[in-house]
């Protein structure tokens, strides 16, 4: 695969792009906001006019978009424009990254087999970090033949690739995944407060509940106490890392999936309720890890009770 397509240039479709430039791949790409495209350009990619410039001609168009309707409207056209499958030339290989609804994902699926070509869903997990380190888990939906396809340009921006089932499954995955990192996130941040309350160093209280049986990826990774992991975004006042109104989002997407199949969700019912509650106090754009500081709020106001 020698040409790819990249349009999406956000927090991470950029650096996904630019490991795709590092990698030695033709990148074309494409923003609604120009000088998203500038740090490409400035490692070798070519910048292009508009979506149905940049897919032109290649072998491969990524897609990194917040959310289904832009998706639909890039790959099916709309009013104004005409889709990317109407336009892209036989045999190119249509990748989606974005997190959407899975209906979403299958029915532009279902227009490109229609149209001869193959297409995967093929969303993220990893964050920021992991889109600039290149060590991206992608959670894959399509044909066998596409994930194979897919697979190869995959491995250029993440160390797990994932084949989760047909069209729609990486995100029904992903969706679940996030739902069940709202809830631990929740519950690690409770914990560390009560601790803190009643006088441990959350230091030493985390130490002993990673190597328990309280231990999960939020006290690993991604400690949502300040200054008890140095690299996390909770050291650094909650910046960087994946916003709330992100987690938001994918906790809707989770609950409308939820609804379609008549499942029973009460964390993630709850853990959606709690998110949106913060977002709407002004932390949509920190860090998720941030809900640390309602339970620190929470004692607070104990405290002063």
């Amino acid at each position: 695969m020698a040409s790819v397509a990249f349009i999406g240039l956000g927090h991470m479709g950029a650096p996904m792009a630019a490991n795709l430039v590092k990698a030695g791949l033709t990148v074309r790409v494409f923003d609604l906001v120009p000088q998203a495209m500038r740090s490409l350009t400035d490692l070798g990619a070519l910048s292009s006019s508009s979506a149905c410039d940049a897919v032109a001609g290649v072998d491969v168009v990524i897609t990194m978009l917040p959310a289904g309707e832009h998706v639909r409207a890039l790959y099916l056209g709309d009013d104004e424009n005409k889709g990317l499958i109407e336009v892209v030339a036989e045999g190119t290989l249509l990748i989606d990254c974005s997190t959407i609804d899975a209906t979403s994902a299958q029915l532009v699926a279902k227009v490109a087999t229609e149209k001869g070509l193959e297409c995967v869903d093929a969303p993220v997990s990893g964050g920021t970090a992991g889109a600039e380190a290149g060590t991206l888990t992608f959670i894959c939906g399509g044909t066998n033949s596409a994930f194979e396809q897919a697979k190869e340009v995959l491995g250029h921006m993440g160390a797990n690739i994932f084949h989760a089932g047909a069209a729609g499954a990486g995100q029904i995955a992903k969706i679940c995944n996030n739902m069940l990192l709202s809830v631990l996130m929740l519950g690690t941040s409770e914990s560390l407060q009560m601790g803190i309350a009643h006088g441990l160093d959350p230091n030493v209280l985390s130490e002993i509940m990673k190597v328990s049986s309280g231990g999960n990826w939020a006290l690993e990774k991604y400690n949502p106490c300040p200054n008890v992991m140095p690299m996390a975004p909770s050291s650094n006042d909650y910046q960087g890392g994946f916003m709330v109104d992100l987690m938001v989002k994918d906790l809707g997407l989770s609950q409308e999936a939820a609804l379609r199949s008549n499942s029973s969700t009460p964390m993630g019912s709850l853990a959606r309720s709690l998110y949106v509650n913060h977002a709407k106090q002004g932390h949509g754009s920190r860090d998720f890890s941030s809900i640390f500081e309602q339970f620190t709020n929470f004692q607070q106001i104990k405290n002063k009770g």
